[in-house]
């Protein structure tokens, strides 16, 4: 049997059309099993694709899960931003203030108000990343050794590695390949500092993992910010990602290693229904 669904297609991370992150959406997907989730996310074949469904517990506005083309993830960040965009523009209420979403790695609040911007999860791994898979990242990457100042695990759900490099245009300069070996990096490079940077932004930040570079990442860039923040970094400020990929994504981060929050626009740029059946 098919179910047709309301569903959005959401920009994330740009106030410009089609320069951000595009998130699939799908609403009221209660009904929806996982087997059929996984399909429609494989079939979009975009970096996540996510279903609002009822909350199961009160402290919560909804309840999402976020799907990539080979899995679910316990949480995402532009995810996060554009579902909260589709649940408001459809016609959420939410409880309070803020947004409460529920997903798997609890319960997230998103802040409603320039812009929606969510309040960092706690990261689940930490600390340094060993020798070998250093050494997997640095030669997937096509850099040298010497070319990292520092790196980490500032993995919040994904599984994200940071990798510190001296510059903004080391970050662009990277030309990865495929040899990964399942480890996702994130790599980022300050603009020199006393100018304003690339359009004001202070860091350039990529996201890979085998095979593929992720346009811009709520998920990453709140890790970056939970690990530099206030130290290497400001405690707020704006991070450029997508220039290699033609895009113009931007993330505003406030907060810098305690209470982070990472927000950025949000725009529909598709609007319908999708038929979900066996």
């Amino acid at each position: 049997m098919t179910v047709s669904l309301p569903f959005r297609q959401v920009d994330v991370f740009s106030h410009l059309p089609l320069l951000g992150n595009p998130v699939a959406v799908v609403h009221d997907a209660d009904g929806v099993s996982s087997e059929q989730m996984a399909a429609f996310a494989r079939w979009t074949n975009l970096s996540e694709t996510t279903f609002l469904l009822a909350p199961t517990t009160p402290e919560a506005d909804y309840r999402l899960r976020i799907f990539t083309p080979t899995g679910e993830l316990p949480f995402a960040g532009h995810p996060t931003l554009g579902s909260a965009h589709a649940w408001l523009e459809a016609g959420g209420v939410p409880r309070g203030d803020d947004l409460v979403q529920e997903c798997g790695a609890g319960l997230v609040t998103v802040r409603r108000g320039e812009r929606l911007a969510f309040r960092a999860p706690p990261l689940v791994r930490s600390g340094p990343v060993d020798d070998a898979d250093l050494a997997t990242i640095v030669a997937a990457l096509g850099i040298a050794d010497d070319d990292v100042v520092d790196a980490a695990w500032i993995d919040n759900g994904p599984g994200w590695t940071g990798v510190l490099l001296r510059s903004a245009e080391a970050v662009l300069a990277c030309r990865p390949g495929v040899g990964f070996g399942g480890l996702k990096a994130g790599v980022v490079g300050p603009y020199p500092e006393g100018t304003d940077g690339h359009d004001g932004c202070a860091v350039e930040v990529r996201a890979f993992y085998d095979g593929f570079e992720d346009p811009v990442t709520g998920s990453l860039n709140a890790g970056i910010a939970q690990w530099l923040g206030g130290r290497v970094l400001p405690s707020s400020y704006v991070a450029s990602q997508g220039t290699v990929l033609q895009r113009r994504g931007r993330v505003h981060v406030t907060g810098g290693g305690g209470e982070v929050w990472v927000g950025g626009d949000t725009s529909t740029t598709i609007t319908g229904t999708v038929g979900l059946g066996d």
